[in-house]
């Protein structure tokens, strides 16, 4: 009895069929060819001719040619964007690699094909933001990571600002988006409320800027807004936001507390309740809802932020952090690691840079709500983040979890 005949190796033509071999190699061999061999019409012929010998073709026949023609900087447009819809492992050679492709070959083949290619996509050198924006918008996280990962793809703004969002969802993603220099302090400002520790403290050293520039530039701005006795409303939340000054000076007139760390103080003898919350927050010149969202967050390093802003002391900060029934020490005696983290962020913080962050959140979660905004944030109107500004973009993404969602 004789042995059977050995199978082919996963690369040789099947038997009977190298004919088709020799065509796809010489065709392939052709639509290669430079152009003082070949023109555009000679080629785009061959290669429609060869797409139908393609169809039939073997998986590993189509990944040789894929292979051939990865490296051309011409390809046929129709060729490309059959392959690039291949099985993944075809479709990459050219997803990855080939230059031929334009961006609307790639946006088109993105909103074709499925996960697998585009994670393939998220890591091709040079990506536009026509095609992040477009792999951005699957909320696959997969994608996202990869597009973020890539050093040499662009974000644009409402790309950056729609992982921002997504990053509410999915916190894996502010370390990544941390990193990426389209990132700004917009951005940065609302994503500290979803980040952990250590990206926070990431946001902090990096984003908590200076106003001393805006400060020089309209310093006296502030005579004229006074000699107008603070009639417009646009000039004077701007320059509220500028002035050096953070505590409410007509609030403390009008307090039953002497001052805001008597009101600090009196918090951390009876326990926080409501109306010495409201009073904190007019006394620190900020908004109810800002000292509201302040006070609840689990991490604490907003406490901080709020201490050094205002001008409070360490001392302030731990009857502050009293007031909360939050713990200092562990049962060993140790100091808690939360307590710790929060007295760091205090010691790490210029006083200037700490009310940035503390009146951005204040200006994008309070000053910029408006009926139309609160319905937004209640129905999770992610969708029409365009047609609002900066700061009612920022309150949505960090109230709507606060309203239901």
């Amino acid at each position: 009895m004789t042995d059977p005949a050995p199978a082919p190796a996963p690369d040789a033509p099947s038997p009977g069929f190298r004919a088709r071999h020799a065509l796809l190699k010489r065709l392939a061999d052709v639509v290669s060819l430079p152009g003082s061999r070949v023109n555009t019409f000679e080629r785009s012929v061959v290669g429609d001719l060869l797409i139908e010998i393609l169809r039939l073709a073997a998986p590993q026949e189509r990944h040789r040619v894929a292979q051939r023609l990865a490296p051309l900087g011409d390809l046929p447009n129709s060729l490309a964007r059959m392959l690039m819809r291949d099985e993944p492992a075809i479709a990459g050679l050219l997803i990855e690699g080939c230059a031929a492709l334009s961006d609307a070959d790639l946006v088109a083949c993105a909103r074709d094909t499925g996960i697998e290619h585009r994670v393939l996509m998220a890591s091709r050198r040079g990506l536009s933001e026509v095609v992040t924006e477009t792999l951005i918008a699957f909320d696959e996280l997969p994608v996202i990571e990869g597009v973020l990962k890539n050093t040499t793809a662009r974000l644009s703004q409402s790309g950056v600002e729609a992982i921002v969002s997504l990053s509410r969802a999915a916190p894996e993603l502010c370390g990544h988006m941390l990193r990426r220099s389209e990132l700004r302090p917009s951005g940065a400002y609302v994503m500290f409320w979803w980040s952990g520790a250590e990206d926070r403290k990431t946001i902090l050293q990096r984003f908590a800027v200076s106003r001393e520039v805006m400060q020089e530039v309209v310093e006296d701005v502030f005579a004229m807004a006074a000699e107008e006795r603070w009639q417009d409303p646009v000039s004077r939340k701007a320059l509220q936001f500028i002035e050096r000054r953070q505590r409410n000076r007509v609030a403390i007139e009008k307090s039953p507390y002497a001052s805001l760390e008597h009101a600090v103080a009196e918090a951390a003898r009876t326990g926080l309740n409501p109306e010495v919350a409201a009073e904190i927050a007019h006394l620190a010149g900020i908004k109810p809802l800002t000292a509201a969202k302040i006070l609840c967050d689990v991490g604490g390093e907003p406490l901080a932020i709020l201490c050094k802003a205002t001008g409070l002391s360490r001392v302030d900060l731990q009857y502050l952090w009293r007031s909360i029934r939050r713990p200092e020490t562990r049962a060993d005696g140790s100091v808690h690691p939360d307590w710790e983290r929060v007295q760091t962020t205090y010691e790490m913080l210029a006083v200037d840079r700490a009310q940035t962050v503390l009146r951005y959140w204040n200006w994008s979660l309070s000053s910029a709500l408006s009926p139309a905004l609160l319905k937004a944030i209640r129905d999770g109107d992610d969708q029409g983040l365009d047609d609002y500004s900066a700061a009612e973009r920022a309150a949505i993404m960090a109230l709507s979890e606060n309203f239901g969602r």
